[in-house]
């Protein structure tokens, strides 16, 4: 079992970057932050870019791996995109993992004064993205005509340092989606049901994965060629409530055939709010014990 943790970034760097140092310290596998332009309610206070987020925290760690959780199409064309993928990836020496999903319906979606799509159409938006983004980082000099996005001879060159691309973790809730993981991802990750009680978030939980093997016999591939990362936090009670409980939704998790987790820092209030001690007493007490989970 791996073991990450998000860390918004909704604090100045002078700040924040104390966090990311600390998680490489304390031996989490992964660090991930939020890509929005803004979030929910958190859009009204500070709020920074993720990529240089992440270039910023590759510069004061040394081992954990970085992601975004997760880049969508809402405001990114694979294009301009797969550049800033690249350096990252050159930046960090390789440890860039590339959460991807379709968008949501929020601040991203309607900043840029287009209009809100229905999720048929999201999804279509988000397959062609995925697929260009593999062509254009996998091969050098791509052009692509589709419904969503358009490329001529878009360059990627020198490449990603990780081969043939930086691995995608694919959001997916839905059929279709499962399907994009299954063709695309070397990971997967969700959510679970939008529910009010944990034991009914775990079952559905435990259906998603279930669908999810079921897709990947579908598609031929090796289930053992796939991670599953499943973000605790969607549940519907924060996973550093208490350090045993935190150990026990990763016991869960592992059960249901789960390869990493992902939790929270937690926050002063709002969203993910918590005491940062018991992130202190998970990271220095169990977190080596939970990773041999």
């Amino acid at each position: 079992m791996r073991i990450g943790i998000v860390i918004l970034p909704d604090q100045r760097w002078s700040d924040s970057q104390r966090r990311w140092r600390q998680a490489d310290e304390w031996g989490f596998d992964h660090a991930w932050t939020y890509d929005h332009l803004g979030w929910r309610d958190l859009v009204d206070g500070p709020w920074f870019d993720s990529v240089t987020t992440l270039t910023a925290a590759a510069t004061v760690t040394s081992r954990i791996r970085l992601g975004t959780l997760v880049a969508s199409p809402n405001f990114r064309h694979p294009a301009a995109f797969a550049r800033q993928v690249t350096a990252l990836d050159d930046v960090s020496g390789g440890r860039l993992l590339l959460g991807l999903g379709a968008g949501g319906i929020g601040f991203d979606s309607a900043v840029l004064g287009g209009e809100t799509l229905p999720p048929r159409q999201r999804v279509d938006r988000f397959a062609e993205f995925t697929e260009l983004l593999d062509l254009i980082l996998r091969e050098d000099g791509t052009t692509w005509r589709g419904e969503w996005f358009s490329a001529v001879d878009a360059r990627s060159n020198p490449g990603c340092v990780q081969t043939p691309r930086v691995p995608f973790v694919v959001a997916a809730n839905g059929p279709r989606s499962m399907r994009l993981a299954a063709r695309f991802g070397q990971g997967w990750v969700t959510t679970g049901p939008a529910v009010e009680d944990l034991e009914s978030w775990w079952a559905g939980v435990a259906e998603a994965a279930a669908r999810m093997d079921a897709t990947l016999a579908a598609a031929g591939r090796d289930p053992g060629t796939l991670d599953r990362y499943l973000s605790l936090d969607s549940a519907p009670v924060f996973s550093l409530s208490g350090a045993e409980f935190f150990a026990d939704q990763v016991g869960r998790a592992a059960a249901l055939g789960f390869t990493d987790v992902v939790t929270h820092w937690p926050r002063d209030s709002s969203w993910y709010a918590g005491d940062e001690a018991v992130l202190v007493d998970v990271a220095t007490r169990l977190l080596p014990e939970l990773r041999r989970a």
